[in-house]
C-alpha cells in the first residue's frame, strides 16, 4: 500500500510561485510512476504533468508547459511540482497520484494511488 501526503498549496497573486510536495511511503519511487492531477468544482480531474518510473521522463499538460516543473527526490520519496508564472485559471485542488506502470499515463484512471489534495488559489 502507498500513502501519499501533499503540502504546499495556498493562496498567491497571479504572476507568483508555489511549489508543492508530495511525500510518499510504502514503496520507493523507483517503483513508481507520479502523476499531478487538479481538479475544480464541476469538472474532470485534468492531468497536469508527472513522472515515469522507467527513464524519469516527465510530461506537462499543454496549459502547465513551460511554466511547471516536476522533479522527485528520491532519497526523501518525494515529488515536487514547481509552478511559476502562475494564472487564475490554475486554481484548483491538486492531487498526486502514483501508478506501479513503467509509463507515464495521462488519464486518472490508471493510478492506483492518490494523494488528499491540496488548494491552489491564484487571485488575479
Amino acid at each position: 500500500q502507498v500513502q501519499l501526503v501533499e503540502s504546499g498549496g495556498g493562496l498567491v497573486q497571479a504572476g507568483g510561485s508555489l511549489r508543492l510536495s508530495c511525500a510518499a511511503s510504502g514503496r520507493s519511487f523507483s517503483q513508481l510512476t507520479m502523476g499531478w492531477f487538479r481538479q475544480t468544482p464541476g469538472q474532470e480531474r485534468e492531468f497536469v504533468g508527472g513522472i515515469s518510473r522507467v527513464g524519469g521522463r516527465t510530461s506537462y499538460a499543454d496549459a502547465v508547459k513551460g511554466r511547471f516543473t516536476i522533479s522527485r527526490d528520491v532519497a526523501k520519496n518525494t515529488v515536487y511540482l514547481q509552478m511559476d508564472s502562475l494564472k487564475p485559471e490554475d486554481t484548483a485542488v491538486y492531487y498526486c497520484a502514483a501508478d506501479s506502470g513503467g509509463l507515464l499515463v495521462l488519464t486518472p484512471e490508471a493510478y492506483d494511488y492518490w494523494g488528499q489534495g491540496t488548494q491552489v488559489t491564484v487571485s488575479s
